[in-house]
């Protein structure tokens, strides 16, 4: 049973920086994708950045802010975010995509202060 356990969100000031964490336990290949996605209220979830073999990508909101990295050895993915603002406060959800689902992990709250 895979398991993904998001860490690292918290109350920042416009400008500033956090780094979200995502430990993933279980049957995981390298071959997944993982990702970021993030949901503010009254909103639809939405794809912050991906990462796999072939491609990194990012939304165009979080682009040039953003880097999504992974560590395979450690089954682990992270979430560097600089500049914040206060759109990008939201909670932030853990992604594992396989060839048969989807796995999310239980969110972290992310808050920007203006």
């Amino acid at each position: 049973q895979v398991q993904l356990v998001e860490s690292g969100g918290g109350l920042v000031q416009t400008g500033g920086s956090l780094r979200l964490s995502c430990a993933a336990s279980g049957s995981i290949s390298s071959r997944d994708t993982m990702g970021w996605y993030r949901q503010a209220p009254g909103k639809q979830r939405e794809l912050v950045a991906i990462t796999s073999r072939r491609i990194t990508d990012y939304a165009d909101s979080v682009r040039g802010r953003f880097t999504i990295s992974r560590d395979n050895g450690k089954n682990m993915v992270y979430l560097q975010m600089n500049s914040l603002k206060p759109e990008d406060t939201a909670v932030y959800y853990c992604n594992l995509n396989t060839w048969y689902r989807d796995y999310w992990g239980q969110g972290t709250q992310v808050t920007v202060s203006s």
